[in-house]
């Protein structure tokens, strides 16, 4: 007789909520309103992750408006476009945009799941790791404020040095200016060339974290270029994700 491995009980499954019609999408993104090319390894891919992913695009939320204007306002539509999110099912609700750290706790207070808007609530965990400064890579530094880092809890005595990406003109023109078209060698240029003056100008950066959603793809080339830890949003939702999705270990002794 074969012996049973799998629980009677088991194969009951149940219902999550009644606006759900379909299962395992497990992370959710919340997606700016613009419109450029999203290379594999950007966030706005779904074919950067080796598990199925939601998108829900947030009404109104340009570059401009959350980048520039930093405008309250959007917190609305954040916060529905989440629970639409929620609603279909996923187990946690992430962004795209390291910017969305302004409404990372309105929208958290609005779910009953998992959320974690912006890359920049790795912080914390980087320094307690490496003890040492964090390099942050920003799509733009200027509009980079105090006010994002509160809406993550993070503490002010971590000591940062943010470098942008504003004034690298393939950047700036493909992705900030939404021309249409990426090159994404010179990009890789660019960051490349960003991160290694930031490392050079303050040689004891512990880690590297990549705020912007669209550099995930050039991780691998800052890392090779500053032999430094690099994150990034990908690190993060694996991270999330892997806490959500718990497997039995297969294996041999």
């Amino acid at each position: 007789m074969v012996q049973r491995l799998i629980a009677e009980e088991d194969m009951i499954f149940r219902i999550r909520r009644k606006t759900q019609s379909w299962y395992g999408e497990t992370i959710g993104i919340l997606i700016l309103d613009a419109a450029y090319p999203c290379i594999p390894g950007n966030v706005g891919n779904a074919s950067t992750f080796p598990f199925s992913v939601r998108y829900q695009e947030v009404e109104g939320a340009s570059i401009d408006r959350l980048l520039n204007k930093r405008d309250p306002s959007l917190a609305v539509p954040f916060v529905e476009a989440a629970k639409r999110l929620r609603d279909q099912g996923v187990h946690a609700v992430t962004g795209a945009c390291g910017f969305m750290a302004l409404f990372q706790q309105q929208v958290a207070q609005a779910l009953d799941i998992p959320v974690f808007l912006s890359s920049l609530l790795q912080i914390p965990f980087i320094f307690q790791i490496t003890g040492k400064p964090i390099g942050i890579i920003t799509a733009n530094a200027s509009c980079l404020t105090p006010q994002h880092f509160q809406g993550c809890n993070i503490p002010p005595d971590i000591p940062l040095v943010i470098a942008g990406m504003e004034q690298q003109s393939e950047f700036r023109e493909a992705i900030l200016k939404e021309k249409g078209t990426l090159d994404s060698f010179k990009i890789e240029t660019e960051v490349v060339q960003v991160a290694t003056k930031l490392v050079s100008q303050t040689p004891d950066i512990g880690a590297i974290l990549l705020e912007c959603s669209d550099l995930p793809p050039y991780a691998h080339a800052v890392q090779a270029a500053t032999g430094l830890p690099v994150f990034d949003f990908i690190t993060m939702i694996e991270y999330v994700h892997r806490s959500l999705v718990r497997t039995p270990y297969v294996g041999y002794m």
